[in-house]
């Protein structure tokens, strides 16, 4: 879950990243997704910063933080969650 503020708007580099390792994994195990901090309460605490975040889930579980675009990092927590 790509977690944005409306003042900033979603990681927009990082989707050609996603696109890619989701075209070499599947549709079955990797869903991307966006989500505004300021309009979800469960993400307040994400709210005011100025770098994205990308926040990991498995089986509704919470399962890894990426804080700012780095595409290898971003990739490597990605397999590895897989």
């Amino acid at each position: 879950v790509d977690v944005f503020q409306a003042w900033c708007g979603p990681c927009k580099p990082v989707v050609s990243l996603f696109q890619k390792i989701w075209n070499n994994v599947g549709s079955n195990l990797l869903h991307f997704a966006v989500a505004e901090a300021d309009s979800i309460d469960a993400l307040e605490k994400y709210r005011g910063q100025c770098e994205p975040v990308f926040l990991f889930y498995t089986g509704g579980e919470l399962v890894a933080v990426v804080r700012g675009a780095d595409a290898p990092l971003l990739q490597k927590t990605i397999l590895k969650q897989l």
